[in-house]
C-alpha cells in the first residue's frame, strides 16, 4: 500500500471513532479534561488555569526544508506547568489535528542556536501527518527567550535549572506531558499505540540526540539533523577560525574566501562522476584537491551594504562590533594571496595544540568560511577581525560566567587556549550539554529508529561530527563485531545520511543544484510504522538546474558515485574515503565520543 493510501485508511478508521468536529473538541474544557492528573509526572504540577484553546481553519504553509506544502485545520493549545518547590513556570504549546485527521502520532520539536524552540515553525510538519506537535519555552520566561539570556543568575553564578532544562529535561517533559494529553484528548486506549517522534536540526538536532540518550523509552523515531554534539568543543570551535586569522595576522575579505571556495567546488565537483556544481564527495576532495592551486586566482566582488553601523550579521551568529565600521563594504578586486590560502588551509586542518596534538575537526572542503568572516574598517581601509559571538558568548557566559555577549578581544588567545576552554566546558557540562552518551540501549530496546542527516558542506557544525558520533555508538553498541557486521546491524535502527552540497540545515547557495531531504518525517513514519527501512534517503532538488526533480542520498558509510556519464548514481564503499572521516583526538586523555 502506498504511504498516502495507508494514511487515508487510517483516516477512515479514526473518522469513525472521532466523528466530531474541530469546534466540538477545541475547547478549554476538553483540554482541561484531558490533562493527566497532577502527580502523574513526579515533581511536576500542571496549571489548569493556564489553558488556552482556539481553532484555526485553512492554515497553510509553503514547502519548507523539512516538510512539503500543505493546508490543514488545527487546535492551538497553550498551557503551563511548574516543578514542585522550584517556583518556576514552563510554557508549552501544542497543535492538535482535527479528530478525523489524527493518526495516533505525537511530535516534539526543538530550536536552534541558544533557542530551545523555533516557535511553531516545525508544527506543520507534524499536523500534516496526523500528529500532535509541541514545543516548550524551557521555563526561560517566554517562547522567545533563549538560554543565553538566562544562563547566569549573576556574575559567577550559573542558572543550573535552566541548563538542565536546555540540556535535555524540558524536551523530555514536553514529550511526556504532550503524550499524556494526546491520549486523553483523542480517547486513545491504554493498549493502543501512540507513535512518538521528534524532529529538529542544529541545536534542535542536539536536543533530539539528548532524547535518544536520556528518554529512550519515550520515542519510536527521532530525526536529529546536523546535531550540535560535543557542546564544549562545538561552541568553542566557532572561535577557531578567528584565532587562525589572528595567529597568522591576515584577515581575508569574504570575496577572497569565496574565490577559494568556488575554485574548490570547481575542482571537486566532477570527482563524484557527475559535473553539476555539487561536491558530493568531500572526502575525495579532501584527498585530491591542493588548495595551494588557488594562489594567484583573480577575484572581484561588487560593493555591498552592511547590516548596520559596524555590524556584520550572519544567519547563525552575531559578530562583534568593530571600531570604524562603515555602512558599506567597497568593491574588492585582486588575486588570492598565499596568506589567505594559509588561513583557509589551517582552518580546514582542524584545531591542534601547540605541540601538534589533534583536538577537534573543522569543516569539509567546499564549505564556506562563515566563522572567519571579517569586518571592513573604513577608517583604516582594511579588513579586521570580527569575533563570532556564537563562540565568544559561550566563553564569556558559560565558561567565564560573566554577563557579556562576546569576548572583547582575542589578545593572548592561542590554539592551546581554545583547547583549555574546551576542556573546562567539557568537565562542567558533561552531564547536561555535552550530549555524547554512546550507549543507546534503552532506545534500541524500545525499538526506536534514528534517521539523522548532515550537509556535507555545513559551515557551522562540521559534517565529521555526525560521522564520529555514529562510529562511537557503533563501537560501544557492537564491541565484538567487525566493521561490516556492526554497520549492517546498526543500520537496522540508526542511519546517517550525508547530504551532498548541503549547508547548515538547508540548501547551499554556493551549490544550488544539490538535493535536500524535505520529507524525512514521512520516511521515518514508514520505517517505524510499516518497517520500510530507507536504504537511501529520498530528497528533492529545491533550486538550480534540476529544481523539482527527485534524488536519493546514500547511507553512511556508502558514498555516491555516478556512472554512465553521470546518469546513474551508485552507493559505493571506498576505504580511503571512509578513512578520511576518521579522527584520533590525541589532545584528550578521555575518549571524545
Amino acid at each position: 500500500m502506498h504511504f498516502y493510501q495507508s494514511l487515508a485508511a487510517g483516516a477512515a478508521y479514526f473518522t469513525i471513532i472521532h466523528a466530531v468536529s474541530l469546534a466540538d473538541t477545541c475547547t478549554v474544557s476538553r483540554v482541561l479534561a484531558s490533562l493527566p492528573a497532577n502527580g502523574t509526572f513526579l515533581g511536576i504540577s500542571l496549571d489548569s488555569t493556564s489553558i488556552t484553546a482556539n481553532a484555526v481553519y485553512n492554515a497553510s504553509n509553503t514547502a519548507q526544508p523539512f516538510f512539503p506544502a500543505a493546508t490543514y485545520d488545527y487546535c492551538n493549545v497553550t498551557l503551563s506547568y511548574s516543578h514542585n518547590a522550584r517556583g518556576d513556570v514552563v510554557n508549552l504549546q501544542y497543535w492538535f489535528p482535527t479528530p478525523d485527521n489524527f493518526k495516533n502520532r505525537y511530535l516534539s520539536t526543538g530550536g536552534g542556536g541558544y533557542a530551545i524552540n523555533s516557535g511553531s515553525q516545525g508544527f506543520p510538519g507534524g499536523v500534516m501527518y496526523g500528529a500532535v506537535a509541541g514545543s516548550t519555552d524551557g521555563g526561560f520566561g517566554s517562547f522567545k527567550t533563549k538560554l543565553d539570556a538566562v544562563v547566569l543568575k549573576a556574575n559567577g553564578t550559573l542558572n543550573w535549572d535552566a541548563i538542565f532544562m536546555f540540556g535535555y529535561q524540558a524536551i523530555g517533559e514536553l514529550t511526556q506531558i504532550g503524550k499524556g494529553i494526546t491520549r486523553n484528548f483523542y480517547s486513545i486506549g491504554e493498549d493502543d499505540k501512540l507513535y512518538t517522534y521528534y524532529q529538529a536540526c542544529s541545536e534542535g538536532g542536539r536536543e533530539g540526540m539528548s532524547q535518544i540518550q536520556r528518554y529512550g523509552e519515550e520515542y519510536d523515531g527521532v530525526i536529529p539533523g546536523a546535531p550540535a554534539l560535543r557542546y564544549a568543543q562545538q561552541q568553542v570551535q566557532h572561535l577557531y577560525s578567528n584565532v587562525v586569522e589572528k595567529t597568522l595576522d591576515y584577515f581575508p575579505s569574504s570575496c577572497e574566501f569565496q574565490r577559494i571556495v568556488n575554485a574548490t567546488i570547481k575542482f571537486c565537483d566532477p570527482l563524484d562522476g557527475k559535473t553539476d556544481g555539487v561536491v558530493a564527495r568531500t572526502d575525495l576532495c579532501k584527498l585530491q584537491f591542493n588548495i595551494n592551486s588557488t594562489i594567484g586566482l583573480p577575484y572581484s566582488c561588487a560593493a555591498s551594504s552592511a547590516a548596520g553601523l559596524g555590524f556584520n550579521f550572519s544567519s547563525k551568529s552575531k559578530r562583534q562590533m568593530m571600531p570604524g565600521g562603515g555602512a558599506s563594504t567597497p568593491a574588492a578586486n585582486g588575486t588570492v594571496s598565499a596568506q589567505a590560502v594559509a588561513v583557509a588551509s589551517t582552518i580546514m586542518s582542524g584545531l591542534h595544540t601547540s605541540d601538534g596534538q589533534f583536538a577537534y575537526f573543522s569543516y569539509q572542503p567546499s564549505s564556506s568560511f562563515e566563522d572567519a568572516k571579517t569586518t571592513y574598517n573604513n577608517e583604516t581601509d582594511s579588513y579586521e577581525l570580527s569575533i563570532a559571538s556564537t563562540g565568544g558568548e559561550f566563553v564569556t557566559k558559560f565558561i567565564q560566567m560573566v554577563d557579556a555577549d562576546n569576548l572583547a578581544s582575542l589578545d593572548n588567545v592561542t590554539y592551546d587556549t581554545l583547547v583549555e576552554w574546551m576542556r573546562e566546558a567539557w568537565i562542567k557540562y558533561e552531564d547536561t550539554l555535552q550530549t555524547t552518551l554512546p550507549d543507546l540501549t534503552p532506545f534500541y530496546n524500545n525499538g526506536g529508529k534514528v534517521l539523522t542527516f548532515h550537509g556535507e558542506s555545513d559551515n557551522s557544525i562540521p559534517a565529521a561530527s555526525s560521522v564520529h558520533y555514529h562510529e562511537s555508538v557503533r563501537s560501544i553498541m557492537y564491541p565484538n563485531s567487525t566493521f561490516n557486521a556492526s554497520t549492517e546491524a546498526m543500520g537496522e535502527w540508526y542511519r546517517l545520511f550525508l547530504v551532498p552540497g548541503a549547508g547548515h540545515c538547508g540548501v547551499n547557495s554556493m551549490q544550488p543544484n544539490g538535493p535536500f531531504p524535505t520529507t524525512n518525517l514521512e520516511v521515518l513514519i514508514e520505517w517505524v510504522e510499516n518497517g520500510v527501512k530507507p536504504e537511501t534517503l529520498r530528497a528533492t532538488h529545491t533550486a538550480g538546474d534540476e529544481k523539482g526533480q527527485s534524488a536519493e542520498i546514500c547511507a553512511w558509510p556508502l558514498r555516491p558515485y555516478w556512472v554512465n556519464n553521470g546518469t546513474n548514481m551508485e552507493c559505493v564503499y571506498d576505504q580511503a574515503s571512509v578513512d578520511s572521516w576518521m579522527f584520533e583526538f590525541d589532545a584528550w586523555k578521555m575518549p571524545l565520543y
